[in-house]
């Protein structure tokens, strides 16, 4: 049995001809019956004449084109045309004359090129057709003509009304789809800068300090240990962003949240960076986003510790609270980098950046400076309960 929900799926997906072809045979067959003859559109006020096998032509070509009006709009209209012509010239006065007007609707909304072309010659066309209703004795006053030219302009205008709606409305959805897509590259970009940056700046700080515990066996064997489990993990989280980008996959993938910020402390320490960790309260149930964004915070202000205070003593304080999370690292001027300012010459500052719109997109507050003894501070008032 056919599933009666998906009738107006399956008719949408019909070719718009096909969609279009009802409308045209209902037309016709509604034209031919006795009880509308003589019914329909009347230019002139000549005598309705009898159907005959020339009233069924002009029908025919009045109503059949309509199938093709939105795939055709030209063929379409031009064969209505000549139909109403015929019906007018022989006072048929059929029903189908009402497909002008929708043949000129569809012009208006579907007709692509030489549309200025067509309607100087279709309004051209009509004064012929006046001078031959006079001469087969219309009665017709002057304002009659003008007053039904009128309603076929207007007819065509709403077509064009239809015509130019629909393009708004394609480039408002043109300009939503540049914007997203806009959005998601920057996000790709903070997140692979995020998870790189961290991973490959540790790997370099181990492996730099490996040169330097070639008498040391044991000592250089833990450290080159480290700096495999630092690419294992850089492998790993690339993966996990590879999978965000396959459409084919779960948009739900899990993302960092602070509740790893134990193992992201104790990967830096064991880069050499020595690290005081304190937390204070539990995370939210309902936390959202902002566990997300306090990671990253955490993550990049230990990356600029390795980066450009390599040695100096890091301490990072996360507090949770009912509404937000606050989180603050500091880095001191001891370090044998520490004189290097976070996002100087030496980096791009993109991290710096990153975080700040991540806060800010959440209605927090974030800041990084210069502390008054040496080194940098990093914090960050996070709302909790944001949309993950």
């Amino acid at each position: 049995m056919i599933d009666l929900r998906r009738v107006p799926d399956l008719w949408q997906r019909c070719d718009v001809t096909v969609r279009d072809f009802p409308l045209a045979l209902l037309l016709a067959v509604a034209s031919l019956l006795p009880a509308f003859q003589g019914k329909g559109t009347e230019i002139g006020e000549l005598p309705a004449r009898p159907f005959d096998a020339l009233a069924v032509v002009a029908v025919a070509l009045q109503c059949l084109p309509l199938a093709v009006r939105r795939r055709w709009p030209a063929v379409c209209l031009v064969l209505v045309s000549l139909g109403f012509t015929l019906d007018q010239l022989h006072a048929y006065h059929a029903l189908g004359g009402t497909a002008l007007p929708i043949a000129l609707v569809s012009a208006g909304a579907h007709l692509e090129r030489h549309r200025r072309v067509t309607v100087v010659l279709l309004s051209a066309a009509y004064l012929p057709l006046a001078v031959a209703l006079h001469r087969l004795g219309a009665t017709e006053p002057v304002e009659g003509y003008v007053l039904f030219y009128l309603a076929l302009v207007l007819a065509w205008g709403i077509g064009s009304w239809l015509r130019s709606t629909r393009a708004a409305e394609a480039e408002r959805r043109l300009r939503i789809a540049e914007a997203t897509r806009a959005a998601e590259r920057t996000r790709i970009a903070r997140e692979l800068h995020d998870v790189v940056t961290h991973h490959v700046t540790a790997m370099v700080v181990q492996a730099e300090a490996a040169r330097y515990l070639t008498g040391a066996p044991d000592r250089l064997d833990a450290t080159l240990s480290a700096v495999t489990d630092t690419g294992r993990r850089a492998i790993a989280d690339l993966r996990h962003m590879l999978d965000l980008l396959n459409p084919g996959n779960d948009p739900d993938i899990r993302t960092p949240s602070v509740g790893e910020l134990h193992a992201l402390v104790e990967q830096t320490r064991r880069a050499g960076q020595p690290v005081e960790f304190t937390e204070e309260g539990r995370p939210a149930e309902s936390a959202g986003s902002a566990e997300f964004v306090a990671y990253r915070v955490v993550q990049e202000s230990l990356t600029n510790a390795l980066k450009y205070a390599h040695g100096s003593r890091t301490a990072v304080r996360v507090r949770y609270g009912e509404k937000e999370i606050t989180v603050e690292v500091s880095t001191d001027g001891s370090g044998s980098r520490a004189g290097s300012r976070v996002g100087s010459p030496g980096g791009s500052g993109r991290g710096l950046a990153g975080l700040r719109e991540r806060v800010e997109a959440l209605g927090g507050e974030f800041g990084a400076d210069r502390q008054a003894g040496g080194g940098f501070v990093v914090r960050a008032r996070i709302p909790a309960g944001s949309p993950s």
